[in-house]
């Protein structure tokens, strides 16, 4: 049996935080937030520290996003859940909600990519409707059997998953993101898009990485975990012309790198 919130003192339940990744430029004033979200467990209500290792894992990811991001107007923020599992109640995805509002309420409504980590990236597809969401990578995201797809139509996507994963699914991720090409291309084609155009559109509005080598901890080939991700924040946040890795898996939709 999941477990609850009903499983924690209320009187001493955590809070989410929020926590700024600075850059190591001159920062511009912020035109974008790319909000970055750690992995978990399945099931616990152990309050989540800044020192467990599905924190730590993210660190790289969004030292890197401010790095690239900074003279752009990217800002980084890292979330720290509450409680360390999905849950049945105490799950992350209120918690990404709620950093969402923050945000946009901070930065005056400013686009958003949410970029997730194993169980962080099945929150931020989640929550990938929330007001503001422009855009969502999921990286070695954990897409168990029957996860809703149709909250993500509209908005970019990039999944990347290892060849070498051997804790999360690539076989899920890919056939979620080919359900969401799919809601792309019959949207696209119940506004009068073209057949060959509503695919070129339904591919560019989801992309799917299958990276050699790489394991759930992304520490083998991090700079390219590292690369791909910062491209496609930047683009689907501020328009930024990706370099050609990004752009072409952008273009073959699906790809081994």
């Amino acid at each position: 049996m999941s477990a609850t919130v009903d499983n924690v003192d209320s009187t001493r339940a955590p809070r989410a935080q929020l926590v700024r990744q600075r850059g190591g430029h001159v920062a511009a004033p912020v035109r974008a937030v790319a909000l970055v979200l750690h992995g978990g467990r399945e099931r616990s209500v152990v309050p989540v520290t800044a020192h467990q290792l599905a924190v730590l894992r993210m660190l790289p990811i969004a030292r890197h996003l401010a790095s690239a991001g900074a003279t752009a107007g990217l800002g980084v923020w890292r979330l720290r859940y509450r409680y360390r599992g999905w849950n049945t109640d105490a799950h992350p995805v209120a918690d990404v909600r709620w950093a969402v509002q923050q945000l946009r309420a901070q930065q005056h409504d400013v686009p958003v990519v949410l970029v997730g980590h194993s169980m962080g990236g099945r929150a931020a597809m989640r929550a990938a409707d929330e007001p503001g969401v422009v855009g969502i990578v999921g990286l070695a995201p954990w897409v168990p059997p029957g996860e809703p797809h149709q909250q993500i139509t509209g908005r970019r996507l990039l999944v990347v998953h290892g060849t070498g994963d051997r804790t999360t699914s690539a076989k899920a991720s890919k056939a979620l993101v080919d359900a969401v090409r799919g809601d792309a291309l019959a949207d696209l084609v119940s506004h009068d898009a073209t057949p060959d155009d509503a695919a070129y559109l339904g591919e560019a509005a989801a992309t799917f990485v299958h990276l050699r080598h790489g394991g759930h901890a992304m520490l083998r080939r991090a700079a390219v975990w590292n690369e791909l991700t910062a491209d496609f924040v930047l683009q689907a946040a501020l328009g930024v012309r990706p370099d050609s890795l990004l752009a072409q898996a952008i273009t073959a939709g699906d790809s081994v790198l």
